[in-house]
């Protein structure tokens, strides 16, 4: 199976959002993001379920699918932004058309528990989608200069991303030294942590690993990072680049326990293939967006990453 590189984004281009995983607890929020796109000069077709609350998903299961499948089915929409993360996006992988997914390739964005479908799409269908800022979380309020910045070039370009570069020049650590490339697989650990063992998992073979996440206290990324390795990803890779794991800390400081840090250099300092960490990638305002299914260079003895192709069409 071939990869699929989506078209590229174009001034008065239609943009779909849609809410495959949790609605916001503030609806307006959606409105805002909706003028924020609306602001630059995009047509915004927003799914007729949007805004629908069940329980801690954004309407059924059935409701969130057909808004997804509507997106792709529209001719006029040229992408397709999520609202939000949360959860529920998972809970649609057994029911999505891919054929109508692989025949209607767009850009697609989103990060968090959206990552279940990024990857998913990858396994499925070979699409490049997009881990970058979403609608009712980055585009409702003052939206980042960075982040900005940053996710339009990469989606409206079809020049190549080059130098992943940190805002003000933050440096990039680095825990293994050592140079390779492979296409960029990966997202958010916890929702990638459980794919492994199905088929929407993607083919990790010679692949660069990114990984983040938030709010998970440093057992529980212990225990992902173990799941990993008794899997054997470690061993079928060619890099690791750790993004942002925000607030992965023991709320109870009675508590003994690890920091992240010393999880992190646990599973990966003593690893044969290079390792970077503290990409601006993630759960935070500035946020490099990150193309799944490109290839990436990790070159840990010069310290940075580089991405020598275009994400679009």
């Amino acid at each position: 199976m071939g990869l699929i590189k989506p078209k590229k984004l174009k001034p008065g281009d239609a943009i779909g959002i849609i809410s495959p995983a949790s609605s916001p607890d503030d609806l307006t929020k959606i409105n805002s993001g909706v003028q924020y796109l609306e602001k630059l000069g995009y047509r915004v077709e927003v799914g007729k379920n949007v805004g629908l609350q069940e329980g801690y998903l954004a309407g059924s299961d059935i409701e969130r699918l057909n808004d997804l499948h509507d997106m792709f089915k529209n001719k006029h929409v040229k992408a397709i932004f999520s609202i939000r993360g949360g959860y529920g996006s998972g809970r649609l992988l057994d029911k999505i058309d891919y054929r109508l997914i692989r025949n209607n390739p767009k850009i697609f964005v989103g990060y968090s528990d959206i990552n279940a479908l990024q990857m998913a799409f990858y396994a499925k269908c070979g699409l490049i989608t997009f881990a970058g800022p979403m609608v009712a979380v980055d585009f409702h309020d003052e939206v980042s200069p960075f982040t900005e910045e940053v996710f339009w070039r990469t989606i409206t370009s079809n020049k190549k991303i080059g130098r992943i570069k940190n805002p003000r020049n933050e440096k990039i650590y680095v825990l293994t030294k050592g140079r390779a490339q492979g296409r960029l697989i990966g997202g958010n650990l916890s929702i990638f942590a459980s794919l492994i063992g199905t088929e929407y998992f993607p083919k990790i073979k010679d692949a660069v690993l990114l990984l983040e996440d938030v709010n998970e206290a440093p057992y529980r990324i212990d225990r992902m990072f173990n799941q990993l390795k008794l899997a054997k990803i470690f061993k079928q890779i060619k890099a690791v680049v750790l993004g942002h794991f925000v607030n992965c800390v023991e709320p109870d400081t009675t508590k003994k326990s690890f920091t992240l840090n010393e999880v992190v250099i646990e599973y990966f300092q003593r690893m044969k293939i290079p390792v970077m960490y503290n990409l601006r990638h993630g759960h935070v305002k500035e946020n490099i967006t990150m193309p799944f299914g490109i290839k990436c260079v990790v070159n840990a003895s010069r310290g940075f990453v580089e991405i020598n192709d275009n994400a679009v069409m």
